[in-house]
């Protein structure tokens, strides 16, 4: 920190003490210029004189006043103006006592607004020069009584400047605060909405492999004795339904490394390309699974494409969990003009459902999902009995700041 900067601060810390020794370099120079008297006749020159007895009272009257300006700015400032007319009726010769009354008027400027500075001044202006005139020793046209119009001029414009440079700072340092704040407010919403993305992956690779394994698991143990190899093939889908999920999660909080951590994934996200991939895990498990689709040759987002595949991912694995493994599952990806539509239908009753498998967050997750590109999202029980998820996705994204949330 600097020399003028550490006697900034100190300042603000000192406002009165800063005011006092205003107010003795105030004094010093009214008592110089009493003593001092100019001359108007070929040249002008000057000579000394004496001040006398009232007129020096009067100026430290006047000097005492401005250590409390900032306090109170319109007292001190009729203070010094009543010192000032006191002086300019009975002075002879004249001191300059009204210097106080200009830094009074200074000091009202530039803590008040525009109006009251206007207001104020002229008021100042007319009743010092007025009485300096009507009733001062000088004549009426003397240079001193026009001199008070111009020095409270000046006063009353350079405490405006400084108010006026005051609030464009001010208002400069507010709009770069409500600048930063909000920089803020939006980087913690990006990370929450990045948050939300990660756990909505998070709970749909393990929701579906957990499943798989669950319901693989129990076939295995069920058939240990009586059919080895059928347990063995039980537990093979247990191993890759296992890798399969280790490989997504891995994938999934990858996201989570910094740029400079090594081995990024690189494999990118999955999209309906892998649906037989996924109706074929489901099959393994003894799911009957029906898929149909009429969107082949349409080319998604990044977004559309992740979103559609987890939607049918955890919709086949709430049948799977809901409805019961002898519940049949139909899957139809329709291309519907601008918007792709995905329907997933069972007709299980729910009878033989594995137990302690609801309370999830799996319909939630997919409606947060469509809400952020903007589609629509039906889910409700079917007449007759069994369940249906209908989601409609635009192919072009319409998320709310244009970007793709992938």
């Amino acid at each position: 920190m600097s020399t003028l900067q550490r006697a900034k601060v100190q300042a603000k810390a000192h406002p009165l003490a800063v005011d006092a020794v205003l107010a003795a370099g105030v004094l010093a120079c009214m008592v110089a210029g009493s003593f001092v008297e100019p001359r108007h006749r070929d040249t002008v020159s000057w000579a000394l004189r004496t001040p006398v007895p009232l007129s020096l009272v009067l100026m430290v009257l006047g000097a005492a006043a401005l250590v409390f300006r900032r306090r109170a700015p319109m007292t001190v400032l009729v203070l010094t103006g009543t010192v000032s007319v006191v002086e300019s009726v009975t002075g002879d010769p004249r001191t300059p006592v009204a210097m106080s009354a200009v830094i009074a008027l200074y000091t009202v400027a530039s803590t008040t607004d525009r109006p009251t500075t206007w207001r104020v001044g002229l008021l100042t202006t007319t009743v010092l020069t007025g009485t300096a005139m009507a009733a001062g020793s000088l004549p009426w046209y003397a240079q001193e009584n026009l001199g008070i119009v111009a020095w409270a001029g000046i006063g009353a414009t350079a405490g405006d400047a400084v108010r006026s440079r005051r609030a464009f700072i001010q208002a400069i340092r507010e709009r770069a605060e409500r600048a930063e704040r909000t920089r803020e407010e939006e980087a913690r919403r990006r990370v929450a909405e990045e948050r939300l993305r990660i756990a909505r992956d998070l709970h749909d690779v393990v929701a579906h492999h957990i499943a798989l394994v669950n319901v693989q698991a129990g076939v295995a143990a069920h058939v240990m004795d009586k059919r080895p190899d059928q347990a063995k093939e039980a537990l093979a889908h247990v191993r890759e339904a296992s890798r399969s999920a280790l490989n997504e999660l891995r994938a999934t909080v990858g996201l989570l490394r910094q740029s400079g951590d090594p081995e990024a994934p690189t494999e990118p996200a999955p999209g309906l390309d892998r649906l037989d991939e996924l109706a074929g895990t489901f099959r393994n498990a003894g799911q009957r699974i029906e898929v149909a689709r009429t969107d082949q040759g349409t080319a998604l987002p990044a977004a559309v494409d992740l979103a559609a595949y987890r939607i049918i991912q955890e919709a086949l694995t709430n049948v799977r969990k809901h409805a019961g493994s002898h519940a049949k599952a139909e899957v139809s990806v329709v291309r519907v003009g601008p918007n792709i539509e995905i329907t997933v239908l069972d007709d299980g009753s729910g009878e033989d459902a594995d137990p302690g498998s609801g309370g999830g967050h799996g319909l939630l997750g997919m409606r947060e999902r469509v809400s952020a590109l903007r589609g629509t999202l039906t889910t409700g029980p079917r007449y007759g009995g069994g369940f249906r998820v209908h989601a409609i996705l635009p192919v072009k994204n319409r998320t709310p700041t244009g970007e793709d949330p992938a």
